[in-house]
C-alpha cells in the first residue's frame, strides 16, 4: 500500500526516474546480448560444416588407404587451452589452442598417408574442441539474455506503468486534500464574518 503522503510523491517520483535512467542499459545489454549470439550461432553453424566436410574427407582417406592403421594415438589430446572473454559483462570461455601428446610414428614403417591423416583427424578434433566451447558460450549468454529480457519486461511493464500509477494516485489525493483545505478556509472565512457582523 503507498503512502498517500508528499514524502512517498517525492519517493516515488525518484523510483521513475531510476528505473527510466536504467531501462535503457538494459534494453541496449539485451539487443548486444542478441547480437553476440547471432554471431556465435552463425560461427557454430560454419564450425558443424566444417568437422561435417573433413569427417568426409577422412572418410575417404581412411577408405582408400585403409591398412588397419589406427590413428587415433597419434590425435590424443592432452589440454585444451582457453581464455576467458568478457561479452555484455559476461566471462565466457573462448577456445585458444589444441595441444596434443606428442606422439612420434616411425616413418619408414608407416605409410605415406599417415601424416595427412593425422593431420586432418586433429583438425577434426580441433573443431570438435571449438563447438564445444562454443556450446558453453551459448548457454551462458542465453541465460544472461533470459535474465536481462526478464529484467526489462519488469522495468516497462510492471515498475514503470505501477510507479506511474502511484505518483497519479498521490497526485489526485493531495489534489483533493489541498482543494478540500482551500474550501474548509472559505468556510471558515465566510463564518467568520458572519460572525463579526
Amino acid at each position: 500500500m503507498v503512502k498517500l503522503t508528499k514524502n512517498e510523491l517525492k519517493k516515488q517520483k525518484d523510483a521513475l526516474k531510476r528505473f527510466q535512467r536504467y531501462l535503457p542499459t538494459l534494453q541496449l545489454k539485451k539487443q548486444q546480448l542478441q547480437m553476440v549470439i547471432r554471431q556465435a550461432e552463425q560461427e557454430y553453424d560454419v564450425l558443424v560444416r566444417e568437422k561435417e566436410q573433413i569427417r568426409k574427407d577422412l572418410d575417404r582417406w581412411v577408405g582408400v588407404y585403409a591398412d588397419g592403421l589406427d590413428l587415433t594415438p597419434y590425435a590424443e589430446v592432452e589440454r585444451i587451452e582457453t581464455s576467458q572473454g568478457n561479452i555484455a559483462g559476461i566471462d565466457i570461455p573462448l577456445f585458444e589452442d589444441l595441444q596434443f601428446v606428442d606422439r612420434r610414428w616411425d616413418l619408414s614403417t608407416t605409410p605415406l598417408w599417415v601424416d595427412q591423416g593425422v593431420k586432418m583427424l586433429r583438425s577434426m578434433l580441433e573443431v570438435e574442441a571449438k563447438l564445444l566451447l562454443l556450446k558453453e558460450q551459448l548457454r551462458l549468454l542465453g541465460e544472461e539474455l533470459r535474465t536481462t529480457t526478464q529484467r526489462v519486461n519488469l522495468f516497462e511493464k510492471v515498475k514503470i506503468p505501477e510507479t506511474r500509477d502511484n505518483i497519479r494516485m498521490i497526485q489526485i489525493y493531495l489534489g483533493d486534500q489541498q482543494t478540500a483545505a482551500v474550501v474548509r478556509g472559505k468556510i471558515a472565512k465566510r463564518n467568520l464574518l458572519k460572525a463579526a457582523s
